[in-house]
């Protein structure tokens, strides 16, 4: 996304489909769409090209007196910071059901803002929305442009639209990011963590488990690095994710962990051995991505002194990711969170890293030498030579005589022999172990 692009605000009250016509101009799914009122409530960026012009696009939460949603202050000081940084306003109505008491506040409330604003009448699909689009001249918004997000009617006259209103500006080629998920169980402290990273309130922050529901895109820098972070969604277990919102809250996370290279898997001091956290940790680690355990909330901790020990009983929890570091923060305070981040871009050279194939060879068959295989099947493993082969997760190849002969508990040991040789911290990494007849096959083939 081009950081120069022109910003377009997208505002209105809630379900009247700020979120599909979010989702139809980026052509994403990054904003949940329900038909609940409220769905949304971070602020959501993304981006499109049209007629070879960038524009930026922040979906914002759907604006509610404040008695009728405990959110509300929060949404509103959302959207606000969203008009304080926006280009442009697209500014959305339900025309299906006409011109609002809700709808009057918030024109109201849009006509003090100095940019330039269009007024779109959604749901033209539906029974009446037509009849009623006359309706929309009523708020002294402009001319109402019709539009259906949903089935993408009168989409691109909306785009032609935007163009005529926001400033030029020609798309820059992306720079290659470390994009980083944060991740947890509810209530962890994910979107303070966020806030305090930033330096201000992307996230929305509240003490009601559940409060962030989008997995939500920030590019920021950090000591001269392009990052890119990803708040998402607390993870619950299985059997506790409800229909709808929950559910697609669960797939965002899981879908941010797929494309991050590191995890901030968030622990609060409070329930430091909870076992949905290992289950959390256990997937990013079958994911083979950098993963940092953060001790979050420290500064309620009462045993402040006793890092050390605090560590060991979250290591035994975490036994099957030894070699993931711990690091105590308080997003409250701010606490240690420059330490997260200089780990992250530690944890991303790692995983770049690439051992040369001599070295890599001295070392296992110095590892092998120092304590051998066990016999399986009545034969032991031979590895007859070893590779590196990618990089992000560090993925080594072993050519050996039989694959079926090779030990979980010895595969541990090469793992660590390699590890400790190369200097692995913070990253899955990845053996896999073919029959050498398997290779000169593919040499062949």
């Amino acid at each position: 996304m081009n950081d120069d692009a022109p910003l377009v605000a997208v505002v209105g009250r809630p379900n009247v489909g700020k979120s599909a016509l979010f989702n139809r101009l980026t052509r994403s799914s990054k904003a949940l769409v329900e038909e609940i009122p409220g769905t949304t409530r971070d602020r959501i960026y993304g981006s499109f090209e049209w007629n070879g012009r960038a524009v930026r696009v922040v979906d914002t939460g759907g604006l509610v007196d404040s008695d009728e949603d405990p959110f509300g202050p929060l949404v509103r000081q959302g959207v606000e910071e969203a008009l304080s940084q926006a280009d442009a306003i697209l500014f959305v109505v339900d025309a299906s059901e006409g011109a609002t008491a809700a709808d009057h506040h918030i024109a109201k409330l849009l006509r003090r803002s100095p940019q330039p604003m269009l007024l779109v009448g959604n749901k033209i699909d539906r029974t009446d929305a037509l009849a009623n689009l006359s309706e929309l001249y009523e708020l002294g918004s402009g001319d109402p442009i019709p539009i259906s997000a949903y089935h993408g009617i009168g989409v691109g006259d909306l785009m032609d639209s935007i163009l005529d209103i926001v400033p030029v500006s020609v798309p820059e080629p992306e720079a290659e990011r470390l994009k980083i998920a944060i991740v947890g169980r509810p209530n962890v402290g994910k979107s303070l963590f966020v806030n305090t990273i930033l330096g201000e309130e992307r996230s929305i922050v509240s003490d009601i488990p559940g409060t962030t529901r989008d997995a939500i895109d920030t590019p920021f820098t950090f000591a001269g690095r392009d990052l890119l972070l990803v708040d998402t969604a607390g993870i619950r277990r299985r059997g506790k994710i409800e229909r709808g919102v929950e559910r697609h809250s669960v797939q965002r996370a899981e879908n941010a962990i797929d494309r991050a290279d590191v995890v901030f898997m968030l622990i609060d001091q409070g329930e430091p051995v909870a076992s949905q956290d290992t289950h959390i940790a256990g997937y990013v680690a079958d994911q083979g991505k950098g993963l940092v355990l953060v001790v979050n909330k420290w500064d309620l901790s009462e045993a402040r002194d006793e890092r050390h020990e605090f560590a060991k009983r979250v290591d035994h929890r975490y036994r099957f990711a030894p070699w993931a570091p711990i690091q105590f923060t308080s997003a409250l305070t701010g606490e240690g969170v420059t330490d997260v981040l200089e780990m992250a871009i530690h944890i991303e050279q790692v995983r770049n890293r690439r051992a040369q194939t001599s070295e890599l060879n001295r070392v296992i068959h110095r590892a092998m030498a120092d304590h051998g295989p066990p016999t399986v099947r009545h034969r032991k493993l031979k590895v007859m030579y070893a590779t590196q082969a990618e990089c992000s997760p560090p993925t080594f190849v072993f050519f050996v005589n039989d694959p079926a002969t090779l030990h979980f508990s010895y595969e541990r040991y090469l793992e660590n022999a390699l590890r400790e040789a190369f200097d692995l911290e913070g990253t899955a990494i990845r053996l896999v172990f073919r029959k050498r007849s398997q290779d000169r096959h593919e040499a062949t083939a």
